[in-house]
């Protein structure tokens, strides 16, 4: 009752404190130029980060004049700025001084990536899209939303805001999105699995994108392009020369950083959630399947510290129901031990204790499975960072990088 009462009481106090003492002056300093952008706000649990870059590149591809603002990077005309968010919306001050410079470089579209916390706290405040889309919207954050329903309103809260909202008629979002953004305040599109395409257009999605979630990701995208009137022809040659998104099931080229070819493959990606690392182990041992490897499916991932501590069993079991052998290790502990951390991880484990290596240093276990363990045909899965630049212990963010941590073990 205390936490249901203190996240209520919360709002107003963001209000106040981000709202009206930092958005609102925010917009008076660079002279209010969302009002000058025709804004397209993504949201979601899983995959907003890939329909987010993957819209931005169909723009640009067909011509638009187009900047992006993610979790990852903002991309205002030739530049691209490393934006240290670290997975949530940036401050106002930041927004607004980027779309400033978006209105100086004669920048029509901006696709903008939100998070629900940024949405809760009023960091976009001001901001009123012209098309607000959802990817999915499962378990996550209930640490600091508390419950779904908490988290799902505070996704659309800026969805509120927008003329045209596009829908994903296949997640379980779906029913509740419609009844607090009904169609007579708003024009409500929708995607589907089942939605048919063209032949040549769902011949280039489904070789982009082999994976089914990120075909429903890439799905988004090409609905809210087609509403802004990309052409079909444009939208199969921006899926064809798509070049991906850093650290979402990302396969590394081992050659180049070590030296020698290896007989194993290492892949990164940002699963984080049950439903996320589900769909990709998933898609994984699909890829394996199809790719004929013979070896193991090896999975290296954690939970993160301070953080939703009910779905540690449910990621636990999933990896060890999924993967062949599963590393449990440090994914941002903050100020919680990795070995409590890991123990509530094996809560649900069932039979499969016998699948389950524990290693607390991350460096460490990625070294034991690539020096270790890995062998000819194995696929190593490195999951729940994807392109951090850093990793929490404490209150210190350590410089991370999956990658140079590959490195080091191959070294």
């Amino acid at each position: 009752m205390f936490a249901t009462f203190l996240y209520q009481v919360k709002k107003p106090y963001h209000f106040l404190k981000t709202a009206l003492f930092k958005a609102v002056p925010a917009q008076f300093k660079y002279k209010f130029p969302q009002k000058k952008l025709k804004i397209i706000a993504i949201t979601g649990t899983d995959g907003k980060t890939t329909s987010t870059t993957l819209l931005y590149h169909l723009l640009k591809t067909a011509g638009y004049q187009t900047a992006m603002v993610s979790t990852v990077a903002a991309c205002i005309g030739k530049e691209e700025i490393e934006t240290g968010f670290h997975v949530t919306s940036p401050p106002p001050d930041n927004l607004y001084r980027l779309m400033r410079q978006m209105v100086n470089e004669n920048i029509e579209y901006l696709i903008l990536e939100y998070t629900s916390q940024g949405a809760y706290q009023y960091r976009l405040f001001g901001v009123r899209p012209l098309i607000a889309g959802v990817t999915n919207i499962n378990r996550d954050h209930f640490d600091y939303h508390l419950n779904y329903e908490n988290y799902l309103n505070a996704k659309a809260s800026i969805m509120k805001k927008s003329k045209i909202v596009v829908l994903n008629e296949d997640d379980q979002s779906f029913y509740r999105l419609k009844r607090i953004l009904p169609s007579s305040k708003h024009l409500v599109l929708t995607y589907s699995k089942e939605d048919p395409l063209n032949q040549p257009l769902e011949e280039a999605l489904l070789e982009r994108f082999p994976e089914e979630f990120n075909q429903m990701n890439a799905r988004l995208a090409i609905t809210i392009a087609q509403k802004i009137g990309v052409d079909e022809t444009q939208l199969i040659a921006g899926l064809k020369n798509f070049p991906g998104v850093s650290g979402r099931m990302e396969f590394l080229d081992l050659k180049s950083l070590s030296g020698q070819q290896q007989p194993f493959q290492v892949v990164v990606d940002f699963a984080h959630t049950p439903q996320g690392l589900r769909e990709s182990l998933t898609a994984l041992r699909q890829k394996m399947k199809n790719d004929r490897l013979s070896g193991r499916l090896i999975a290296i991932y954690g939970c993160a510290g301070l953080r939703d501590r009910e779905k540690r069993p449910m990621m636990g079991k999933i990896g060890a129901e999924l993967a062949d052998l599963v590393i449990f290790t440090a994914e941002d502990p903050r100020t919680e031990n990795v070995w409590n951390i890991i123990r509530q991880m094996k809560e649900a484990l069932g039979n499969n204790h016998h699948k389950v290596i524990s290693i607390a240093d991350r460096q460490e276990a990625i070294n034991f499975a690539l020096r270790k363990i890995a062998k000819k045909g194995d696929l190593i899965a490195l999951l729940g960072k994807g392109p951090e630049k850093s990793m929490c212990y404490g209150t210190v963010e350590k410089p991370w990088s999956e990658i140079e941590a590959v490195k080091k073990a191959l070294k």
